[in-house]
């Protein structure tokens, strides 16, 4: 418990001011980053389950999409009316996401038609490589999107994360005194409903005070805030169903009194998108 909370002391500050202080391009790469530490650990739990990744190509396309998402933030658009607009390329040179995920399609193949293991591994290779881009990179690396937002992403981005860290510790706590009814023993015996209740509450909260902060549409925040907390609520049990199969507690060590970085955001992979495409559209109204 003590290891927890000292761990979320010393990392907390450090992301909270990487995210309100740090260039974009630093954002970028810090959740580069962390994405290929998740893709690592997810790596991990499939070889325990013997799928074996073409784990350097994989890892080298997890990068590559995280920049493809930082030069299509950089693409700005700008509408004169009577259908005229133009596009301009602030990041000096353009990856495409449609094009990281070829790169990594054609390049599996080749890999897989070259390979010299046996031909009873390719399959596995290409599903649990392709899996993990799809499952943990590409959805996580709406954070760097979010952050290109025009006068909003870095405050979204931490809107995003604080939604995560004030579902998981209210419903941490509330699950440990009051939870009664579980919510899926099969994946998690300790989540019950009442945390999950809790959880959702805390992601509402977190965004009512965002709403003050930013004086923007309290309505339109805590909608995104509820949207956002029932997909990282699915996240967080996508992630236990990958433990329970691998038959390992924690996804890794690297966090004392958190397990690995995949458990750690679990939660943020698929909120993330949910809170770009739910902000994308509102802005749009």
């Amino acid at each position: 418990m003590l290891l927890r909370i000292a761990t979320a002391a010393v990392l907390i500050p450090v992301v909270v001011a990487l995210v309100w202080w740090g260039p974009q391009a630093l954002l970028a790469a810090a959740a580069a980053g962390v994405a290929l530490l998740a893709l690592s650990e997810f790596f991990h739990l499939g070889e325990l389950v013997g799928l074996r990744p073409f784990r350097k190509w994989t890892l080298f396309c997890a990068a590559a999409l995280c920049y493809a998402q930082y030069c299509e933030g950089r693409i700005e658009t700008r509408a004169f009316g009577h259908g005229l607009s133009l596009v301009r390329d602030a990041a000096g040179g353009t990856l495409s996401i449609e094009a990281a995920l070829l790169i990594f399609l054609f390049g599996s193949v080749g890999i897989g038609l070259n390979t010299r293991r046996p031909l009873a591994d390719v399959l596995p290779a290409v599903s649990i490589g392709s899996a993990g881009l799809l499952f943990v990179v590409l959805p996580f690396s709406y954070l760097v999107r979010i952050g290109a937002i025009e006068d909003v992403g870095r405050q979204l981005v931490l809107l995003t994360l604080c939604l995560a860290w004030a579902g998981d510790t209210l419903a941490y706590f509330v699950g440990r005194k009051i939870g009664r009814l579980p919510m899926a023993p099969a994946l998690s015996p300790k989540k019950t409903w009442e945390g999950a209740f809790a959880n959702l509450l805390g992601s509402l909260l977190t965004a009512a005070v965002f709403a003050r902060w930013m004086r923007t549409d309290a309505w339109q925040l805590l909608l995104i805030a509820g949207l956002a907390n029932v997909a990282g609520q699915m996240g967080d049990l996508m992630k236990s169903a990958y433990k329970r199969g691998a038959g390992v507690k924690d996804s890794g060590t690297l966090l004392p009194g958190h397990g690995g970085v995949l458990d750690r955001i679990d939660s943020l992979i698929l909120a993330s998108p949910v809170v770009w495409a739910a902000w994308q559209w509102l802005a749009a109204r």
